[in-house]
């Protein structure tokens, strides 16, 4: 019985790390739409946030049936927890990245109004952070988890950067208020996106040692 349920919360864990890797893989694919253009691409944006969906769907119920079926406690019942609540993050973040795709292939009909430098940082710095996010849950690495929470500082600060340089575009010319708004909606939706591996990350000490923070 004991091996039946490991088998079962390591194929759930797996399953909860490979829709964290697909919204990992959305990731550049929306840079390639918002940075250079690559408007064919949001297709392929759409059709990963449909597998995300999916997998969450299957995941899901995979983590309700062992429940039902193994009543799993202590550190178990902390995974399976952990994964149930993980998945809404999973596919919040993937919207998000959709979102990204579909602002950006709509700004690719006019001329950039900048270089968008900082949002093409941001968009790095979150397939690290996944990265991270990744390995921190399949070797229960505490430390690691917290040094992701650690990295969306930085995405946050680049946020801000991006919409303190926007609002000075459109104070200087209200023709640029249109795409600005828009830049600042993609920076927003990626700002999210770090957030919402923040509150995964923040999960993962609960589970490994049964302890909250502070």
């Amino acid at each position: 019985m004991r091996e039946a349920l490991e088998n079962d919360l390591r194929a759930v864990l797996n399953g909860a790390l490979n829709m964290l890797g697909t919204v990992e893989r959305m990731l550049p694919v929306a840079g390639e739409v918002l940075l250079r253009e690559n408007v064919e691409r949001l297709a392929e944006v759409r059709a990963l946030d449909r597998e995300v969906d999916a997998q969450e769907a299957q995941i899901e119920a995979e983590c309700l049936r062992i429940i039902a079926l193994h009543q799993p406690v202590a550190r178990d019942l902390r995974m399976v927890a952990l994964i149930l609540k993980s998945l809404s993050d999973i596919e919040r973040m993937g919207d998000y990245v959709v979102h990204v795709a579909e602002d950006g292939a709509e700004l690719a009909q006019a001329p950039a109004l900048k270089r968008y430098v900082n949002l093409s940082r941001m968009l790095d710095r979150l397939g690290e952070m996944s990265r991270n996010l990744r390995t921190a849950i399949a070797d229960r690495d505490v430390a690691r988890a917290e040094t992701t929470i650690q990295m969306d500082d930085e995405v946050d600060d680049l946020y801000e950067q991006i919409q303190r340089e926007l609002v000075t575009y459109m104070l200087e010319d209200p023709r640029n208020i249109s795409k600005a708004l828009m830049l600042m909606r993609v920076g927003r939706s990626l700002e999210r996106v770090g957030d919402h591996m923040e509150n995964i990350s923040e999960r993962v000490r609960y589970w490994v040692t049964g302890q909250r923070e502070g």
